[in-house]
């Protein structure tokens, strides 16, 4: 058996309703100033009405920073920053989707220790105990609130900075399905197929252990069942919380162990021609798992066990009476990726032939790729994403 050295230090609060007790958590955490990031979409939603009222219901005073925009920057982070420090809180809730909650992150990086965002771009590198922070997620697919992990771009360059230290993660996660019910259809599609790649992914990659594997096996029953409920009915609250669970689980996978190539290819799509992130990992995972099935097959056929006898499951069975458990993962995702109205293949986001090799380049320079099973060549990289520009029906 392998060591395992992991502290839980996210508590989890689940409930249809669960933001009533915002203010009760916060009190517990000693929050009396609290400062609230959150984004334009959560605001029009009601969804920071609804957290405010249970802070100020609470006694406590709260103060907002509502400029966060999706794939939050250093500029985001800076001017919320700048409310920090005006107000003064000593306690952060990040109430939004993974941008709210990586901006909180990052904002409490920097008013905690100093310094600017880049010098927290690595592992381990925070200078003082940070303040307390709640994570009230409006989407599921991230899985922030499980991670000690900020994501911020850089404003100039447009990397991502992946900042990371224990001492970031969330004192409590807390998790309501109702407020997952008002996303648009796009951005449940999105994120819940982000989501399930975190599952699929840190279910395979090198860091895999036997805690990670718990918390990947159970976020992808949970999502492989509800994400399809989800898009069929999206007021299922039943089905919300499945996903939404789910998206927390995969949170944990990864923060157990890691991510692999799907992410490294998604990245540049990302930064080099504005592909949303989970339509961006969703459209290269399968080929992913086609590369790695002979490393890993006995990994990927767990899941497809867990798959094949979910509706969509037995309907891929059928089609491909004579396929291999890898191969019927990678259609179920591929089809997974096209019930939630998302493209399949590169060419159909703009992707051209001439940008393949820059992307490679900048794909082999990932770090979630070096956690992928099986190595990866510049012309492995180049190669995954050439046998994605168009897809073949099958």
């Amino acid at each position: 058996m392998e060591s395992i050295d992991f502290e839980h230090t996210t508590r989890l609060v689940f409930g249809a309703g669960a933001i009533e007790k915002l203010g009760q958590l916060a009190g517990q955490l000693g929050g009396r100033r609290v400062l609230v990031v959150s984004d334009p979409g959560v605001v029009a939603a009601g969804h920071f009405a609804r957290g405010a009222k249970a802070l100020q219901s609470a006694g406590l005073e709260v103060v907002s920073f509502h400029d966060v925009k999706e794939n939050p920057s250093t500029l985001e982070v800076d001017a919320g920053l700048a409310v920090a420090k005006q107000f003064q809180p000593d306690l952060l809730v990040g109430l939004g989707g993974g941008s709210s909650m990586d901006c909180a992150k990052g904002i409490n990086f920097l008013y905690s220790c100093g310094g600017k965002i880049e010098d927290y771009w690595g592992v381990g590198k925070a200078t003082s105990t940070m303040l307390p922070m709640i994570a009230v997620p409006t989407t599921a697919g991230t899985g922030s609130e499980a991670q000690s992990f900020a994501l911020i771009t850089h404003a100039e360059t447009r990397k991502k900075m992946a900042c990371g230290d224990r001492r970031a993660a969330c004192k409590i996660a807390l998790l309501d399905p109702e407020l997952t019910v008002t996303q648009p259809a796009r951005v449940t599609a999105l994120t819940g197929i982000d989501a399930i790649s975190h599952a699929i992914e840190s279910y395979v990659c090198k860091k895999r252990n036997p805690l990670s594997a718990c918390y990947s096996r159970e976020s992808w029953q949970l999502l492989v069942e509800g994400f399809p409920q989800v898009i069929a009915d999206p007021k299922n609250l039943e089905a919300r919380g499945k996903v939404q669970l789910g998206a927390f689980f995969a949170g944990l996978a990864i923060e157990t162990s890691m991510l692999g190539a799907a992410h490294a290819l998604a990245n540049p799509l990302t930064a080099q021609f504005g592909v949303v992130h989970g339509q961006a990992v969703g459209v290269m995972l399968p080929e992913v798992i086609r590369f790695n099935s002979g490393i890993v097959n006995g990994h990927y056929e767990e899941l497809w066990d867990d798959a094949k006898h979910t509706k969509l499951g037995a309907q891929c069975a059928a089609e491909h009476p004579q396929a291999g458990s890898a191969e019927l993962l990678a259609k179920l995702v591929r089809s997974l990726v096209n019930m939630a109205g998302l493209e399949t293949q590169l060419s159909r986001l703009g992707v051209s032939e001439e940008s393949l090799d820059a992307l490679a380049t900048d794909a082999t320079a990932q770090w979630t790729g070096s956690f992928n099973p099986r190595p990866l060549t510049h012309h492995d990289f180049r190669e995954l994403y050439q046998r994605t520009m168009v897809i073949q029906a099958s």
